[in-house]
């Protein structure tokens, strides 16, 4: 995209849930409707963005979840698959763990563009602390979402504030033709970011927040501070904190810490965002956010019926409203050609004038429901199974003898090798019935259907 003055497109609002949750080695629990907001009839929501922290990372366990889905990302998938959202993009570094969701419409407008991790723990070599981040293409924007564990203790401000500069610095993806990311146009970043309340002691603390008088600890949260005296800091923005702090609780409990040592609680969990300003004429002149491009809160809520941990999880609704710079997909499945002959499906799909093919190209089948890119029931390479290709309309055949006749609905995904995302994807269709051959009289085969 050359332009970046959609004028003239419609814009769309995608509604987004943003997860963060410090799980403390725990598994799933049965039910997270609320964690989900699955009950919430009002909510028709497009993406899924879901970070944890202190997943069990020990050495059993990452070579189990090396060889299968870790229980979280199985549970989620489970759950969000029968609403057609799907698993986009993941990664992972020892316990924390960033998971991206989306309707199935709205695979071929993100582009995956990269993932990357940043270990700040042990002198900057061990990934119990620092930040995950997946950097991606949304209708044509850049957005960039970080999950982030940074030190602990109430002593450690300063660390904690030098690792969130050093986690930035390092997601500039030098040799990838990526903008720094203070150019992207919207950085989400949360996590279990571990600031604490200064100078109150723990009885004032807790009588506050017995009392719901949360505005006096609210001038004494350390990132609140750290936003009054860093300018780049300020320029993340976070909704107020209308819930009792998410830290330190007994396990399956609502109580506040009982132990000996009797940490005092604290606002650690969080979710912040920061959208690209316009440049103005005037230097001294306000910068704001692209008029093309919002991004409004809807709900920023702790979830306190979860007692796994010793944190509660805090969840934030947004509404993104844009105009997308991206208009029609690079490749367009006609489903409506489908047509079989003896166990061959012939799918016919055109693609942009500009769009990047690579021999490693392929088009899956999958069931409505599926639960990310990699659960197909067929697939075929585009260049081994292609039949013809004039005018960037291409035929290619996939064989379903294998697939069983079933009333399921059907989707077709065509995903580019070069730009490692989904770039087309068909309405949901019901296979036609096959074609079956069989010998007349003549000895001339006949179809049959």
């Amino acid at each position: 995209v050359n332009s970046r003055k959609p004028a003239g497109l419609k814009s769309r609002k995608l509604s987004i849930h943003v997860v963060t949750w410090n799980v403390a080695s725990a598994a799933p629990p049965l039910d997270l409707n609320d964690l989900l907001q699955l009950n919430n009839q009002d909510l028709n929501l497009d993406m899924y963005v879901i970070g944890l922290q202190e997943m069990n990372s020990g050495i059993i366990n990452r070579l189990s979840d090396a060889a299968f889905e870790d229980p979280w990302s199985s549970f989620f998938m489970d759950v969000l698959s029968p609403l057609s959202l799907i698993k986009v993009s993941h990664v992972r570094m020892q316990g924390i763990l960033l998971l991206v969701f989306a309707k199935y419409q709205h695979l071929p407008y993100i582009q995956i563009l990269f993932t990357n991790s940043t270990p700040t723990g042990l002198f900057g070599y061990w990934g119990n602390k620092g930040g995950v981040n997946i950097c991606l293409k949304l209708y044509g924007y850049y957005v960039s979402i970080i999950n982030c564990h940074l030190p602990p203790h109430m002593s450690n401000n300063d660390q904690r504030l030098e690792h969130f500069d050093r986690i930035l610095e390092m997601q500039n993806f030098e040799g990838h033709d990526i903008p720094n990311i203070l150019d992207h146009d919207l950085i989400l970043w949360f996590g279990d970011m571990n600031f604490r309340i200064e100078d109150f002691g723990l009885h004032f603390v807790r009588e506050s927040i017995k009392n719901h008088c949360y505005n006096h600890l609210w001038e004494k949260d350390q990132l609140s501070i750290a936003k009054r005296h860093d300018p780049l800091l300020r320029e993340f923005q976070e909704g107020p904190l209308l819930f009792p702090p998410t830290y330190k609780f007994d396990r399956n409990s609502n109580d506040y810490d009982t132990s000996e040592k009797q940490r005092k609680p604290a606002w650690t969990d969080r979710i912040l965002w920061r959208l690209k300003r316009q440049s103005q004429a005037c230097p001294h002149a306000p910068r704001l956010p692209a008029p093309y491009f919002s991004l409004s809160l809807r709900s920023y809520v702790s979830h306190m019926i979860y007692s796994i941990s010793d944190h509660k999880p805090v969840t934030g609704t947004f509404d993104l409203e844009l105009k997308p710079l991206v208009s029609a997909p690079l490749i367009t499945l006609m489903p409506e050609s489908l047509w079989t002959m003896e166990n061959n499906m012939v799918v016919s799909c055109s693609s942009a004038p500009d769009f990047p093919s690579s021999p490693w190209d392929w088009i899956g089948l999958y069931k409505v429901g599926m639960r990310h890119i990699n659960d197909y029931v067929s697939y075929v390479w585009v260049g081994d199974n292609q039949i013809s290709f004039t005018d960037n309309v291409n035929q290619v055949y996939i064989d379903i003898s294998t697939i069983p006749k079933t009333a399921d609905q059907f989707l077709l995904c065509y995903y580019s090798n070069n730009l490692h995302s989904v770039v087309g994807i068909s309405k949901p269709f019901q296979i036609p019935p096959r074609f079956f051959l069989r010998e007349d009289p003549l000895g001339e085969a006949q179809p049959q259907i």
